[in-house]
């Protein structure tokens, strides 16, 4: 961008100076002075006020929980932004590089990135995507994350209080219409096996319902076994019973989780079909 913005101006100066006479030569040339170093003073202001890409980087093994098939965790995240006005900070915990509109977020040694990848979410409804991740405490265990596109965490669960418990993510959307996005995930799916959903409102997150016996993940799978749809009555998730035996679906209605059974898990094991209202 600041290339091209650089050609145009060494044009118009060799031009404007072949045809202009003395004074108007030198006062041209001033003017495309200022404009060339407005220019390239803009990358100080310039910051991501929405997300195109994250990925997860760093890969380390400086935590041995493994639950995800291996013993590889992740250092850092990277989030691509769409460039904006404004300016980047960071919280006591991380610490965000800018180059250009892209932004490294490095994690302290007793921190990982305990997850599959990020995922994008639109939270505040403004067009520009948030980074929704499962951060890791190595003493504490996993917490959700919510990273803003100038690489600054939002918002967050709290950690589930001890070393190598985890959380398995459902997703994110407006389950029950209410203007708020709600976050879904199973906390400890291998052990508590409890389904929360929390609300994203004014900046944080709160607690809206939970409900016990159900889970989405088995130890040592790459895979998630869970997912939201919309089959027209509005979003849905799917995921498991506690047994391995059930598929359900869970609605958020006024605060209060409807489970209902869909069928056998065994005869739809990847969930495609049902995630798919088939």
């Amino acid at each position: 961008m600041w290339m091209g913005a650089c050609c145009l101006a060494t044009e118009a100066r060799r031009r404007l100076l072949r045809l202009g006479p003395p004074l108007v030569r030198r006062a041209t040339q001033m003017l495309l002075v200022l404009l060339a170093t407005a220019v390239f003073v803009a990358p100080a202001v310039v910051w991501s006020d929405g997300v195109v890409s994250a990925t997860f980087g760093d890969p380390t093994r400086r935590y041995s929980h493994a639950i995800l098939g291996d013993d590889i965790e992740y250092g850092s995240l990277t989030i691509v932004g769409r460039p904006g006005l404004g300016r980047s900070t960071g919280s006591l915990k991380t610490s965000p590089v800018w180059v250009e509109n892209e932004f490294k977020i490095t994690l302290p040694l007793d921190h990982v990135f305990e997850d599959l990848q990020p995922r994008l979410v639109d939270f505040d409804f403004d067009g520009g995507m948030e980074v929704m991740v499962v951060e890791t405490d190595v003493a504490k265990g996993a917490q959700l994350a919510i990273y803003d596109g100038a690489g600054k965490k939002i918002a967050e669960t709290p950690h589930i209080g001890r070393s190598h418990r985890w959380l398995a993510p459902i997703g994110a959307v407006d389950f029950d219409g209410d203007g708020y996005v709600e976050v879904a995930y199973v906390d400890r799916p291998h052990l508590a096996k409890v389904l929360r959903v929390w609300r994203y409102r004014d900046g944080r997150l709160e607690e809206v319902a939970n409900h016990a016996g159900l889970t989405n993940h088995q130890i040592g799978q790459g895979f998630i076994t869970s997912g939201l749809r919309d089959c027209g009555d509005g979003a849905e998730m799917v995921l498991v019973d506690a047994e391995w035996s059930r598929i359900v679906s869970v609605r958020l209605l006024d605060d209060q989780l409807d489970v209902r059974e869909l069928g056998q898990f065994a005869s739809d094991p990847n969930l495609k079909e049902t995630l798919a209202c088939r």
